[in-house]
Formats: C-alpha cells, structure tokens, sequence
C-alpha cells in the first residue's frame, strides 16, 4: 500500500473512531437527560460509525454483499435518525411523534428491502464504494432522506431565528452536511458522501465537545500558612 492508501485507510479509522464517541455521547446524554433528542443523534452518529466502518473494510478488501446493502441502508438511515435529534423544533408533540413515526416505519421499509435486494460487486471501485445499487432501492431511500434533510435544514432556520449559539450551530451545520452527502449518494454522487462525512464530523465533533475544561487555567494551589513557633 503506497502513502496514499495509508492516508485513506488513517482517515476512514478515525472518522470511524470520532463517530463511534459522539455516539457513545449521545447515548451517554440519554440516559442522564431522558431526552430523545439525544438518542436521534447517538443513533444516527451510530449509523455513520457503522457506514464508515464498512468503507474502510471495502477499501482494504473485497467485502460480502450483506455489508453493501448494509451500507445502502446506512447511507438513508444516518439522515433519517440524525432528523430526528432536530424535531424538537417542531411546538407541538402531535407533529414530532407523527414526524418520528414516520422516519422509523420507512427505515424499516428501506431496511426490509436493502437487505433482500441483491447489489451488484461492482459498487466498489479500486476500494471506493462509489457505484449505485438499484434504482428501486435509491427512489425508495428518497422517501427518507429528502424530508430528513428539510427538516434539519428547516430547524437550522428556526434556531437562528430564535438565538444564536455558535455551538449549536454547528452541530446543526455538521447534521445539515452529512444529510446533503447521503442526499447526493442516492442522487447519485456517492464520492459526496465521503467528502460530507469528513466535514459534517469534523463540525459535530467541535459542537458537541466541551472545550471550556481545557482552556480554563487552572487555579493556582492555595499557598499553606507558614507555622508559627
């Protein structure tokens, strides 16, 4: 493998790695909030850690189908849950459950159909997931994908018209570009998505870490009064 491979093969592990901790961190956030917000976002970054895991295995060897069709399935599913960390922008509970209803019914069609539809080898290219699986499959992960990606842009608009929290913002701007890359896979630009991942994390990854612990100086220890003798 020359120096170029070695550069993708470090980058796929580490975009793999991030995902796989911002999830743990939704999770983790879950479970002391309750917040199902929290677990749109652990399980959708769950979904990415997964895709990424699965591209750099097919970059390093020839992988069986099931692992294709997983990834069809995770490239419309990572849209489909992330949204569903930004539907608390919607005021009343009614359209948020029937919203979350929705996006879980049709994954689970996607899924049901992208794990019994055969997908041709040829998807991978020189280890580049870059082909397209049946047109059936791609209009079918539309039916997920282009209303998740209204909805997280949507909420961007909405949050800053309430407030502006760079933070927030940029989870809302790394979201928005993974939806855009999975997006352009099912239109058919599948070297997007990879382009979209590296971004969207990088963006997540500042969001969602507290950075504040590390650039607060720590207090100087408090000097012991001298003994008296």
């Amino acid at each position: 493998m020359d120096a170029e491979g070695w550069g993708i093969t470090a980058s796929l592990a580490l975009l793999t790695a991030v995902l796989t901790v911002l999830s743990a961190r939704g999770f983790v956030r879950f479970t002391r909030t309750h917040k199902h917000s929290q677990l749109g976002w652990g399980v959708g970054l769950g979904f990415g850690a997964v895709a990424t895991a699965i591209e750099l295995l097919a970059y390093l060897a020839p992988v069986p189908t099931v692992l294709l069709q997983a990834y069809v399935f995770f490239s419309a599913a990572i849209v489909g849950t992330l949204s569903l960390g930004s539907v608390r922008g919607f005021r009343r509970p009614i359209y948020r459950n029937l919203y979350a209803g929705y996006i879980i019914a049709i994954s689970g069609v996607v899924g049901a159909f992208c794990f019994t539809t055969p997908v041709p080898s040829s998807m991978v290219q020189d280890g580049v997931i870059s082909g397209n699986p049946p047109a059936f499959l791609l209009v079918l992960s539309s039916l997920v994908t282009v209303p998740a990606t209204i909805i997280l842009l949507g909420f961007a608009v909405v949050s800053l018209r309430r407030a502006f929290h760079w933070k927030g913002l940029l989870m809302i701007a790394g979201a928005s570009v993974l939806a855009a890359g999975g997006a352009f896979y099912i239109a058919s630009f599948p070297v997007a998505l990879y382009y979209a991942e590296f971004l969207g994390i990088v963006l997540l990854f500042i969001g969602l870490t507290d950075f504040s612990r590390w650039l607060t100086p720590a207090a100087a220890p408090t000097p012991s009064p001298e003994r008296v003798t």
